[in-house]
C-alpha cells in the first residue's frame, strides 16, 4: 500500500527524522568523552548508508556487524535501512565457524567489525567468499592492519553526506535478520520488518515511561534482538543513548551517577552481578527503571534491586517477537503489599504490551485455551504485528513455528485468574520424574531464596528408578560455606519432596553473551551416553 493523504508506511527511520527536527542539538549518543547530537547522529547514519551504497550495497542486500555496544552499532540500526538494505547483527561470543555459517546463510555482502574481534574475522575470511567489503571499527583496540578494508571513521568521512535516493521502504520489507542461539542445531535467521520494529519500539517507550528527558544505558547487548528494539525506542522519544562496551558493575554504577541514567535493560544474571558486587554498597538507584527479561527472574532478584531504589519492570518475549512482547503490568494495589509478595507477583510474565493487542494465549495440544486457575499448564502462543515475518530461507521451520495460525514459543506456562501468564519452563526443560512434571524454574526460585546462593540452574539428570530427577548447579555467594545437603534440606521445607534437588553441584554456570544460563550445556553433559527415558 502506498502512502496517501490518510496513510503512511511505518518505519523506525521516522523516529530519527523526527528527533533531528525537534532536538537537533540534544545529545543522542554518549560514549566516553565523545558526544553526538541528534544532528550529528543523523549525519553519521546517512554517511554510513552512502558509504555502503558506494560499495555496491543496495536494496535487500545484507550488511553484517560484529561489535560491542559502541556508537557504530547504534548507527547500523538505521544506516542500512536508509538504502533498503538488511542488517545482520552478530553475537560477539560466537566462533569464527559459527559466524561464517551466518554470513554465508544470510548472504552478507559487507562485514563491519570491531578490531577487538580481528582474530575471529581472520579465522573466517577464507570461508565467506560472498563478503566483499570489510570495515573495521577502532575503539578500544588498535587496528588490525593485516585485514583489508577501511577503518570505520574513514569509511564515513570518505562518503557523500547522504546516499542517492532510493525507493521508499515498505513497512513489510525486511530490515534485519537476527540469528537465534542455535542451541538445538544450526541457528535460524529471524526476519524483522519495519512495521513490527516501529510498533515494538513504541510499545517499549510506552511501557517503560521513556520521554525526551530519558537517558538509556546500554547494558543489554545491541546485537541481541536489536537491543530488544530499544535503539528505535530511544530515537522515537528523543532520549539519550549511553554506550557501554562491557558490562562491569563498577562502570554501570559510575555511569548511572555521571549521566543520570533513567533506563536500562538487563538479564536477571546481570542484576545478580550488580547487587552482589562490592560496588553495590551504598548505591541509590532511585529514579532508575530497569526492564529485565531474557530469562525469568526470581522474586529475590526483583526485590533486591527494588530494595536499592530501582523500579523493576519484568518483560517477556523471544527473538521471534522482536524481543519483549508482554509486561508484568503493575496494579495500583500492589504498592501496599509486602516486598516479598510484590516481587512474587512481578516475577510473572504478565500481559501483552498495550500495542500488542490480544494475540497471546496459553493452549493445550489441541490449541484450546487452558483454564485460568494458575495450575493447568500449556504452551504460550502469539500472533500479531510483533511476530516475525518468518525464518530466513527456512520455510519448513517457519511453517512449524506458525502451525495453527499462531507462533509457538515452546514455553510452558500457567494462566492466573487475573489473566497474568507465568512461565513454568521451556518445553524441553520440564523434568518428568516418575511420571510427575517438575518445573525447573519453580525449584530454582526456591533455591535462590537460600542466603548462601548467588545463582542456580536446575536440570533433570538420569536416575535408574525415576527416569530423571532434579539436580541443582549452584554458584555460592562470596564468603558463603553452604553445603549441598543444606540446600536440599532448605528446599524440602518449602517444596513437595519429589520436586527437590536430589543432587547439588557447585561451580560457575555456562552463559550466553546476553547472560542467559545455558541449561542445555549442563543437561547434555549429564546425559552424555545415556538415553532419556520416562519412568511411570
Amino acid at each position: 500500500m502506498t502512502a496517501s493523504v490518510n496513510y503512511a508506511q511505518l518505519s523506525p527511520l521516522s523516529f530519527l527524522d523526527r528527533s533531528v527536527l525537534v532536538y537537533p542539538d540534544k545529545p543522542a549518543v554518549i560514549h566516553g568523552d565523545a558526544v553526538y547530537t541528534y544532528a550529528q547522529y543523523s549525519e553519521r547514519v546517512s554517511r554510513l548508508a552512502a558509504a555502503l551504497q558506494a560499495r555496491g550495497v543496495g536494496r535487500a542486500d545484507r550488511v553484517a556487524i560484529l561489535a560491542p555496544n559502541v556508537p557504530a552499532m547504534l548507527e547500523a540500526k538505521f544506516g542500512p535501512m536508509r538504502i533498503g538494505a538488511v542488517l545482520v547483527p552478530l553475537n560477539i561470543r560466537l566462533s569464527s565457524q559459527e559466524i561464517a555459517y551466518i554470513l554465508n546463510h544470510s548472504g552478507a555482502r559487507a562485514l563491519i567489525f570491531d578490531s577487538e574481534f580481528a582474530d575471529t574475522v581472520r579465522g573466517l575470511r577464507a570461508d565467506v567468499p560472498g563478503v566483499e567489503t570489510y570495515v573495521q571499527i577502532v575503539d578500544a583496540v588498535p587496528k588490525a592492519d593485516d585485514i583489508p578494508g577501511p577503518e570505520y571513521e574513514e569509511f564515513l568521512h570518505a562518503a557523500p553526506a547522504r546516499p542517492t535516493a532510493v525507493e521508499p521502504l515498505d513497512e513489510l520489507d525486511p530490515i534485519c535478520i537476527n540469528y537465534t542461539s542455535g542451541t538445538t542445531g544450526f541457528p535460524k535467521g529471524v526476519v524483522f520488518h519495519a512495521r513490527g520494529a516501529w510498533i515494538n519500539a513504541i510499545g517499549e517507550a510506552l511501557e517503560t515511561g521513556m520521554n525526551w528527558r530519558s537517558v538509556y544505558l546500554w547494558t543489554l547487548p545491541l546485537f541481541h534482538c536489536n537491543g530488544w528494539c530499544f535503539p528505535w525506542a530511544v530515537a522515537a522519544v528523543g532520549a539519550t543513548n549511553v554506550c557501554l562496551r562491557k558490562v562491569v558493575p563498577s562502570d554501570i554504577y559510575r555511569l548511572i551517577r555521571q549521566q543520570r541514567v533513567s533506563h536500562m535493560c538487563c538479564a536477571p544474571t546481570v542484576l545478580t552481578a550488580l547487587y552482589s558486587s562490592p560496588d553495590a554498597e551504598g548505591q541509590d538507584l532511585a529514579g532508575v527503571t530497569i526492564a529485565t527479561a531474557g530469562a525469568p527472574p526470581s522474586p529475590l532478584v526483583i526485590r533486591t534491586m527494588e530494595g536499592m531504589g530501582a523500579q523493576v519492570l519484568h518483560m517477556y518475549g523471544l527473538t521471534e517477537t522482536y524481543g519483549p512482547y508482554t509486561i508484568c503490568a503493575k496494579q495500583p494495589g500492589w504498592s501496599s503489599f509486602e516486598p516479598q509478595e510484590r516481587a512474587r507477583l512481578t516475577a510473572r510474565q504478565g500481559v501483552p504490551f498495550g500495542v500488542a493487542g490480544d494475540g497471546l494465549r496459553v493452549v493445550d495440544e489441541e490449541m484450546r485455551d487452558i483454564p485460568r486457575d494458575g495450575e493447568a499448564m500449556g504452551e504460550v502462543v502469539m500472533r500479531g504485528n510483533m511476530v516475525m515475518t518468518g525464518y530466513f530461507n527456512d520455510p519448513e521451520a517457519t511453517a512449524e513455528a506458525f502451525r495453527g495460525g499462531w507462533f509457538h514459543s515452546g514455553d510452558l506456562a500457567v494462566c492466573h485468574p487475573d489473566g497474568y501468564v507465568e512461565l513454568k519452563d521451556r518445553a524441553k526443560d520440564i523434568i518428568i520424574s516418575g511420571a510427575e512434571n517438575i518445573s525447573s524454574q519453580e525449584v530454582e526460585k526456591v533455591v535462590m531464596e537460600h542466603p548462601g546462593v548467588l545463582e542456580v540452574c536446575v536440570v533433570g539428570v538420569p536416575d535408574d528408578k525415576w527416569g530423571e530427577v532434579p539436580k541443582a548447579f549452584v554458584v555460592r555467594r562470596p564468603g558463603a560455606d553452604v553445603s549441598g545437603e543444606a540446600i536440599i534440606e532448605f528446599t524440602r521445607e518449602r517444596l513437595a519432596h519429589f520436586k527437590c534437588p536430589k543432587h547439588v553441584e557447585f561451580g560457575e554456570l555456562p552463559k550466553t553473551a546476553t547472560g542467559k544460563i545455558q541449561k542445555f550445556v549442563l543437561r547434555d553433559r549429564e546425559w552424555k551416553g545415556r538415553e532419556k527415558r520416562i519412568h511411570g
